[in-house]
């Protein structure tokens, strides 16, 4: 009952500073009450991290850094999301109730503030959820999760990348939509599924809905291959952890490159970043199928040594592989083709960016990987960012 009583009273604490909040000027007034009420907060054990938070979004709003809008959006966002995740107890999922609860908060900030930018709160609440849902357990999460929504928005504050507010609407309804299937159908866990739900709203937001397409299109060819003999995978001991389900870590390891590219191309409208998406897409898409469908083939050899190594080592190619993943880059390609977004030599250089992204991707594990230097989501990340990066270069 206590600790019931000690959540609504953080609530309606957030909710009586956000409303005097525009009144309290210079904005160093309101920096200085805020840290000196973080100072109490960090002398209680279990709010020291969010009192550090609290302390450093302060000083970036006193500063000019953070306008009045993120500062309070941010306080909004993860309080009212925190307190309605664990007051729900039972009655439904915590994530759900976040989400809820974090998205009134936002538009009830953005109202009172006039503020006219309805996707810089939104970015905000699923970044929070993001962090709640993939922190779990951790006891500085609270201070991550405050900092990572006020970077977020602050930095579609500072894109200020103006949105129809249906196009929002459908982004949101689409992308939703793909990210809760792919969740039921266990392709993806509660972090991926919010991840999924963010590349596919800045695709059709920074670009367009068929952007989002092609990206669905590694996404259906991943999941299928991931499926293709998986029995026989498990007992070779190669096969995809905790069934195949995806993560954040996965999602943000193979979109984040094509995520920056819908994004620079929404600002600067330049083909250069189309290139630089089906690249890093054809990339992610090649070396997923070359992976689930060499593995399962004759034994691999070490791209760096050409030594027959055991199935599923980092590094290891096959011919099959090879040819996998020539067909994935190939069908992403075509994609992009059909639906317009690609011409007949950006097809061939998508296809030649996949075959060099996912051979990248195997020298890095042979070397990187096999060392300990780098895991296997940022094997994937430089694997995207080199497909993408010689792709946006023949394209020049």
């Amino acid at each position: 009952m206590t600790r019931r009583i000690g959540l609504w009273l953080t609530a309606g604490a957030t909710i009586g500073g956000i409303l005097i909040a525009p009144y309290l000027q210079p904005p160093i007034v309101l920096t200085l009450i805020t840290i000196l009420i973080a100072a109490v907060l960090f002398l209680i054990r279990r709010t020291k991290y969010p009192a550090i938070a609290l302390t450093i979004i302060a000083l970036l709003y006193g500063a000019g850094f953070l306008s009045l809008f993120v500062f309070a959006g941010t306080l909004a966002i993860v309080v009212f999301g925190e307190v309605a995740a664990r007051l729900a107890g039972d009655m439904m999922r915590p994530s759900l109730a976040y989400i809820v609860a974090a998205s009134i908060g936002s538009v009830f900030v953005m109202v009172y503030l006039g503020h006219a930018s309805p996707l810089i709160p939104l970015m905000g609440v699923l970044v929070g959820v993001l962090l709640k849902s993939a922190l779990q357990g951790r006891f500085d999460s609270l201070m991550i999760e405050h900092l990572g929504v006020a970077m977020t928005m602050f930095l579609f504050d500072e894109l200020n990348f103006q949105v129809d507010l249906m196009l929002l609407f459908a982004a949101v309804i689409i992308a939703a939509s793909l990210a809760y299937f792919s969740y039921r159908f266990k392709v993806a866990d509660m972090s991926g599924l919010v991840s999924a739900a963010i590349v596919g709203i800045i695709l059709i937001v920074f670009a367009d809905v068929r952007w989002f397409l092609i990206m669905l299109t590694f996404l259906i060819l991943g999941s299928a291959c991931t499926r293709f003999h998986f029995e026989r995978k498990i007992e070779m001991g190669v096969a995809q952890s905790h069934g195949g389900v995806r993560g954040y870590f996965n999602v943000f390891a193979n979109g984040l490159v094509g995520v920056a590219a819908a994004v620079l191309y929404g600002v600067f409208q330049n083909e250069l970043f189309l290139a630089l998406f089906l690249g890093s897409v054809a990339s992610a898409a090649a070396d997923t199928v070359a992976s689930e469908i060499g593995v399962v083939g004759e034994t691999p050899f070490l791209i760096t040594t050409l030594e027959r190594v055991p199935p599923g080592t980092n590094g290891g190619v096959t011919v099959v592989g090879e040819v996998a993943a020539l067909g994935a880059a190939t069908v992403v390609g075509t994609v992009a083709l059909f639906l317009g977004v690609a011409d007949i030599r950006l097809l061939f250089v998508c296809i030649a960016a996949g075959f060099v992204g996912t051979n990248v991707d195997s020298v890095v594990g042979a070397t990187l990987e096999n060392r300990g230097k780098i895991g296997n989501s940022g094997t994937n990340l430089v694997a995207t960012l080199m497909g993408g990066l010689f792709a946006a270069l023949f394209y020049l």
